[in-house]
C-alpha cells in the first residue's frame, strides 16, 4: 500500500514517513494570519482554517491511498532527437465518420481543495496570478507569498485571489476543456506491472491545430504528401531507467513556413516504454501503441467534416511521413538497427559492404515494400531480409510505404551525423598523417577563437576539445566557418605517409558540403533544383569517401551516408522539401513537453503530474492569446545613444583631446573625419557621432557599375564611425574604409568575394547601407579576407 499526498501530490511507501511529511506540508500550505489584521482580514480566511482542519482529519485517519497497481517511476531527460509524426488531410465527398469501438479510461486529474469544474477563471486578478505562476514557474512558496503580499496591501473587503497557490493549482487541473483533455489506456501487462498509454484523440488534435489563427489561411485543401511525426525517448544518467517517448502530429497542407512553428505541432500522447529482456515483446508493445494513436483514421472509411476558411470541409486524413533518427526509424520499419547487420538501411535492401559505394547501380538498390518483406515475415525468412520477428503495423496500414515514409532528417543525417564525422575523420587525418599533427590541431583552435562574432555563429574559444559534446546547432556553426580555417592549413610537400590527403582536397571538401547544405535548404525545388542537388550531393560524396575511407575504422560503411545519397532526392519528390520534415522544431517542445514539467514533478508517478501541467500551460496560453498586441509602427532611423558632441570649429582640438581614449579604429576615423565630409557636403555646425565598427555591405549606385567590380551590386567595407548631421532634415552618415577584390581576373575563392582592405576613406548615406556581413580574415596572409557567404 501507498500514501498520496493530496497538496503536493507526492507518494510515500511507508505510513511514517507520510504522516512526518504530512504535518510540515500542512504548514506549508496554512495562509497566515498578522495578530494586527483587522476582523475583515480575520474572517476573510476563516474558511482556510476549515479547509485546514479537515485535511488535518484526512493526514490522522491515513484514508489518502495510492493502490500499488501504480508503480512509482522515475524518467529522466538527456539527449533529443526528434522524431515528429505528420499529416495531412485530402479533399474527401464522404459523409459520416466513425469513432473508435474500444472504450478508453479519461485521465481524472485530483479534485483537491473544494475546487469544481469549469472553463473559465473566477475573476481577472484570479486568472492573471496563475497565469504568471505557471509562465514564470513559481513555486507554492513564493506564490503564497505574492498572496499575501496583495492581500495585505489591497484594502479589500474580499480576496480575489486564490487561499494559496496549492488552491489554484487545483482549480486549474480541474477547467475542462475538451481540446485539453487526456485518456488512458492498458497497453500491455509485463511482470506484474501495467504499460499504460496516455493519449489525445488524433481527430481532435488535427482540430486542435486548424483553431491557431492564421493557419486555415495558409492551408491547402488538397495536398498529395500527408505525414506523421514522433520524439525519441530521452534519458539521464542520473535519474533511474525509465524513459518517456512523447510523440506529435502536424498537417501537410500546412505551407512549410507555417508548419515548422511550435503552434502547428500538436502533443499526440505519450507512448509508454517496456523495460525487458524479451525485446520482441518491447517492439510488440510500441506498434500496438501506435495502432491504438492512429485507430481514429484507421476507422475512417467516410472521411471527416472539418471547419476550414469558414466553411466546412470533407477530408480524408492519412499518414504520410515519420521524421526520426536511425534507430527510431528501425523501430517503425521493425528491421535490424544495428549498422553491422547485412542489409543495415530501412528503406532498401543495399549491403553493407556496398554503403560506402556512391557508383551502384539501381539492380543494387532495391527498395523494401510491405508486401514482399510481409511474405519474408509469414514464410519465417525475415533473417534474410534483416527485419525483426514482429508483426508490423504499418502493413496493414493503407497508402504508405513505411520504409519509404521514414525519412532522413536534416538535424541527424546531416548536423549531428555526417558533418560531425567530417570534423572528427578531418581532426584525425591532421594528427596522424603529419610529424606536428598535434600542432595542426592546436591551429585550427586557434583560428577558430580568432573568427569574428556574427549572429548565429558560435564563438569556439576551446577549439574543437569538446567535439562530441557538441549540439547541433554548434555543429551549423561550424559548417559556416570550417572552410576558412582549412584554407592553407599545412604545407602539400608532406606527402610521405600512405593515403595522404592533401590540404586542397580536404578544403574542396567543405567547400562541396557547404554547397550541398544550402540546396538542402531550399523550400521548393524544380526538377533541375534537383539535378544540382543530386550533383551536388555524389560531388561532395565522392571528396568524403576519397579524404577519408582509410582513416574510418569502418571504412565509411555508414547507413547514414548511403541514404543521404541514394534515397534523399527521392524523398524530396515524394514528400515535399526537406524542410518540411525537419526536427529543429521538436527541441524546444520536447522541452515545453517533458523536461520542464519533469523537472517540476516530485519524481513519483510522473505521467499524471507531467499531464496536469502541460494542461496548466496550455491553458495559460489560451488564456493570454486573449490579449490583443500593439499594432507594429513603422521605424525611422534615429541613433539609440551620443557618444560625443560638438561644434564642427572644434574639431581638430576635440580630436585630439579624445585619441588617447579610443581605440585604433576611432582614431583612424577621427583623422579621416573631416576630408571625407569635405567631400560630401559643405561645412555644417553642430553634429553628433556615434561608432560603430561592423563590417557591411553598401548598394552602390547602379549608374555607376561600370566604374569597379562589385559582387552583384554590392561593394564592401568597414564602418569607422556613424554621423548625424544636424541639418534640416538631419543626414545620417557612415565614415567607410573600403574593400575592394583581391584579384580582378579571379575575385572569388571558394564561392566567396577575395577581398582586401584599402586605404580609401568616404562617407556614405546610412540608407544606402545594404546590410551587415560576416568578414573572415585568411589566416595564413596578410590583408586578405573573405565574404562569408554560407551564413544560413
Amino acid at each position: 500500500m501507498s500514501f498520496k499526498c493530496p497538496l503536493c501530490m507526492r507518494i510515500f511507501s511507508q505510513r511514517f514517513a507520510y504522516t512526518q511529511h504530512a504535518q510540515k506540508c500542512l504548514k506549508n500550505v496554512e495562509v497566515e494570519v498578522e495578530e494586527d489584521d483587522d476582523n475583515n482580514d480575520s474572517e476573510k480566511y476563516s474558511s482556510e482554517m476549515d479547509t485546514r482542519s479537515n485535511l488535518s482529519s484526512e493526514y490522522e485517519n491515513d484514508k489518502v491511498e495510492v493502490n500499488d497497481d501504480n508503480d512509482v517511476q522515475n524518467m529522466s531527460f538527456d539527449s533529443i532527437g526528434s522524431a515528429i509524426s505528420e499529416m495531412s488531410l485530402e479533399d474527401s465527398n464522404f459523409e459520416n465518420i466513425l469513432d473508435s469501438s474500444e472504450e478508453s479510461e479519461i485521465f481524472e486529474e485530483p479534485k483537491n481543495l473544494n475546487t469544481k469544474t469549469c472553463t473559465e477563471f473566477p475573476n481577472d486578478a484570479y486568472k492573471d496570478l496563475m497565469l504568471l505562476v505557471t509562465k514564470y514557474k513559481i513555486n507554492n512558496k513564493s506564490g503564497n507569498e505574492i498572496i499575501r503580499f496583495f492581500n495585505k496591501h489591497s484594502n479589500l473587503t474580499e480576496s480575489p485571489l486564490p487561499k494559496n497557490i496549492e488552491q489554484g493549482r487545483a482549480f486549474m487541473n480541474n477547467m475542462k476543456f475538451s481540446n485539453l483533455e487526456f485518456s488512458k489506456v492498458l497497453i500491455t501487462k509485463h511482470e506484474d506491472k501495467d504499460y499504460f498509454l496516455y493519449y489525445q484523440n488524433l481527430i481532435q488534435c488535427i482540430k486542435n491545430i486548424l483553431t491557431v489563427p492564421d493557419i486555415t489561411q495558409n492551408f491547402a485543401l488538397s495536398y498529395e504528401n500527408y505525414k506523421y511525426n514522433r520524439e525519441n525517448a530521452t534519458t539521464t544518467d542520473t535519474l533511474g531507467k525509465s524513459q518517456l517517448h512523447p510523440i506529435y502530429i502536424t498537417l501537410g497542407n500546412i505551407p512549410i513556413w507555417r508548419r515548422n512553428k511550435q503552434d502547428a505541432k500538436q502533443l499526440l500522447g505519450y507512448l509508454p516504454i517496456l523495460e525487458a529482456a524479451n525485446k520482441d515483446l518491447v517492439r510488440d508493445t510500441f506498434h500496438k501503441s501506435l495502432r491504438h494513436l492512429l485507430e481514429p483514421i484507421i476507422l475512417l472509411k467516410d472521411g471527416i467534416d472539418l471547419f476550414i476558411n469558414n466553411e466546412n470541409t470533407w477530408f480524408y486524413p492519412r499518414v504520410s511521413t515519420i521524421i526520426a533518427d536511425w534507430p527510431e526509424a528501425a523501430s517503425f520499419c521493425l528491421v535490424y538497427k544495428s549498422s553491422n547487420s547485412n542489409l543495415p538501411c530501412h528503406s532498401c535492401l543495399v549491403k553493407r559492404e556496398n554503403l560506402a559505394n556512391i557508383d551502384l547501380s539501381v539492380n543494387d538498390v532495391i527498395l523494401r515494400t510491405h508486401d514482399e518483406m510481409r511474405k519474408h515475415f509469414e514464410n519465417d525468412t525475415q533473417r534474410s531480409v534483416c527485419i525483426e520477428s514482429v508483426h508490423n503495423f504499418f502493413w496493414d496500414l493503407p497508402n504508405i510505404n513505411i520504409y519509404l515514409a521514414t525519412v532522413p532528417n536534416r538535424m541527424h543525417h546531416l548536423d549531428l551525423g555526417l558533418f560531425r564525422y567530417q570534423i572528427i575523420f578531418t581532426c584525425d587525418i591532421l594528427k596522424s598523417q603529419h610529424v606536428n599533427g598535434n600542432k595542426l590541431v592546436e591551429e585550427v583552435d586557434r583560428r577558430l577563437a580568432a573568427i569574428s562574432r556574427f549572429p548565429g555563429i558560435k564563438i569556439f574559444s576551446n577549439g574543437l576539445q569538446s567535439i562530441a559534446r557538441l549540439t547541433a546547432s554548434e555543429y551549423r556553426s561550424l559548417m559556416k566557418v570550417m572552410i576558412f580555417v582549412i584554407d592553407n592549413l599545412y604545407d602539400e610537400n608532406n606527402n610521405e605517409v600512405d593515403n595522404f590527403v592533401n590540404n586542397d582536397d580536404l578544403t574542396k571538401l567543405y567547400e562541396y558540403w557547404n554547397e550541398m547544405y544550402i540546396l538542402s535548404r531550399y523550400e521548393e525545388f524544380s526538377e533541375s533544383d534537383l539535378k544540382k542537388f543530386n550533383d551536388a550531393i555524389h560531388r561532395w560524396a565522392r571528396m568524403f569517401v576519397k579524404a577519408f575511407k582509410f582513416v574510418s575504422p569502418s571504412n565509411l560503411k555508414l547507413p547514414k551516408l548511403h541514404s543521404w545519397v541514394y534515397h534523399i532526392i527521392d524523398s524530396i519528390r515524394s514528400y515535399g522539401a526537406i524542410n518540411g520534415y525537419t526536427t529543429e522544431t521538436y527541441e524546444s517542445l520536447h522541452k515545453y513537453f517533458v523536461k520542464i514539467p519533469y523537472r517540476i514533478s516530485n519524481k513519483k508517478d510522473v505521467e499524471p503530474q507531467l499531464l496536469q501541467t502541460i494542461k496548466c500551460q496550455a491553458i495559460s496560453i489560451r488564456m493570454s492569446q486573449h490579449s490583443v498586441n500593439p499594432a507594429k509602427t513603422s521605424r525611422t532611423c534615429k541613433f539609440s545613444a551620443r557618444l560625443f558632441e560638438f561644434s564642427l570649429q572644434d574639431a581638430n582640438t576635440f580630436f585630439n583631446e579624445k585619441k588617447d581614449s579610443v581605440d585604433n579604429k576611432m582614431q583612424t576615423g577621427f583623422v579621416r573625419f573631416i576630408s571625407c565630409l569635405d567631400s560630401y557636403l559643405d561645412l555644417l555646425d553642430g553634429f553628433t557621432i556615434i561608432v560603430w565598427f561592423s563590417d557591411i555591405a553598401i548598394s552602390m549606385d547602379s549608374k555607376e557599375s561600370n566604374d569597379y567590380i562589385s559582387d552583384k551590386g554590392l561593394c564592401y567595407g568597414q564602418a569607422l564611425l556613424l554621423a548625424e548631421v544636424l541639418t534640416d532634415p538631419p543626414l545620417n552618415l557612415a565614415l567607410i574604409q573600403w574593400y575592394d577584390f583581391k584579384s580582378k581576373r579571379n575575385p572569388y575563392l571558394y564561392g566567396c568575394p577575395h577581398l582586401k582592405l584599402i586605404e580609401l576613406y568616404n562617407f556614405v548615406a546610412i540608407e544606402s547601407i545594404h546590410g551587415v556581413v560576416h568578414i573572415v580574415p585568411r589566416f595564413d596572409k596578410q590583408n586578405e579576407y573573405f565574404v562569408n557567404k554560407y551564413i544560413f
